[in-house]
């Protein structure tokens, strides 16, 4: 079995040491770099499975190597944990607009860490549970292809994006929770996180535009796709 390759980009070099410790004690090919510009090429360079973002870092921060990350299409898939020292809700909700699919503040478990990262590496090379293709009213949804479509217009979305559109459509009508939908979708099931899919809801409607009333929020209880679309 291949071993999954992870760019580290880590200004701080006990962090980053750390960081790559763990990941090949755990098996992992680990590749590091200090600053956010050598980052960018060693990820386009590399194409490893994962990458590890810390957002304070010279000349290019986290955000902007983020961002150009999934603006590229050669790049984008490739699933991102951000790291940092600010703790807000403020701060992960625009790691997770950028498309940062998982964010971990400082100081951390490296156990947490190694977790964290298989969960993703996980539900992002592994297929949907149900691999067919989903059509609700004018959405469709190509898992094989990983490809989304309204009115014939394709949508992109990050693998967590696209896989959680897939297990909602699926089910149309079914409400789901959101700490089923974090233990389904993110693959973990802690407390306290269970806001990361209301941030990744929001973003997922922002993309889907005219599409985005399919998903509807059911107070105090999470989200379904509309029935009778």
């Amino acid at each position: 079995m291949k071993k999954p390759v992870l760019a580290v980009i880590e200004d701080e070099s006990d962090i980053q040491e750390m960081v790559a410790f763990n990941f090949q004690k755990a098996g992992y090919g680990v590749h590091g770099a200090r600053d956010g510009l050598n980052g960018l090429r060693l990820v386009k360079r590399l194409m490893p499975d994962l990458v590890i973002l810390d957002l304070m870092l010279p000349d290019m921060d986290g955000r902007e190597v983020c961002r150009q990350l999934k603006a590229d299409k050669g790049t984008r898939l490739i699933p991102i944990m951000m790291l940092t020292a600010l703790a807000g809700e403020a701060d992960r909700i625009v790691g997770f607009e950028l498309g940062a699919d998982d964010y971990l503040t400082k100081p951390f478990s490296p156990r947490e860490l190694v977790l964290r990262a298989q969960a993703i590496l996980r539900r992002t090379q592994e297929p949907p549970l149900d691999n067919k293709t989903v059509c609700v009213g004018r959405l469709l949804i190509d898992p094989e292809r990983h490809r989304v479509e309204f009115d014939g217009q394709p949508i992109r979305l990050t693998a967590t994006e696209f896989r959680l559109l897939h297990y909602l459509a699926s089910t149309p009508g079914k409400i789901h929770s959101r700490e089923y939908l974090l233990d389904l979708v993110w693959g973990y099931s802690y407390k306290g996180y269970s806001r990361t899919v209301d941030t990744h809801v929001r973003r997922l409607r922002d993309k889907l535009g005219a599409a985005q009333d399919y998903i509807e929020t059911v107070r105090g209880a999470g989200y379904r796709i509309r029935e009778g679309l």
